[in-house]
């Protein structure tokens, strides 16, 4: 089982994709901010981290570092801005689906 962080700048949609994602071997956390990111890696080790184009580039580029800085083993994976918000749950779904294939 894999643990999946998922960050977006509202937490409502971070929760609506947790509730719609396509796969059930991946535990799915959500966050919005470093500060989550913090906390998250603080409970669990995350092997995959999901980071929609909402959040303020200066943010995202914090939380990279953070993660990279914590963990030798964590991917990152960053949606782009063309697609929007509607773009999200089949971002997600794509990087989720390729992670389980890997196993």
């Amino acid at each position: 089982m894999k643990n999946c962080l998922l960050l977006g700048r509202k937490g409502i949609i971070v929760d609506d994709i947790k509730d719609r994602i396509d796969t059930t071997s991946i535990t799915l956390f959500g966050g919005t901010s470093l500060q989550d990111v913090k906390n998250s890696f603080n409970q669990q080790d995350s092997d995959v981290v999901i980071m929609g184009a909402g959040i303020d580039l200066n943010d995202r580029l914090n939380i990279i570092r953070y993660i990279f800085e914590t963990s030798k083993s964590t991917t990152v994976h960053m949606k782009d801005w063309s697609s929007g918000p509607a773009g999200m749950l089949p971002f997600v779904n794509g990087v989720l689906n390729g992670q389980v294939d890997e196993e």
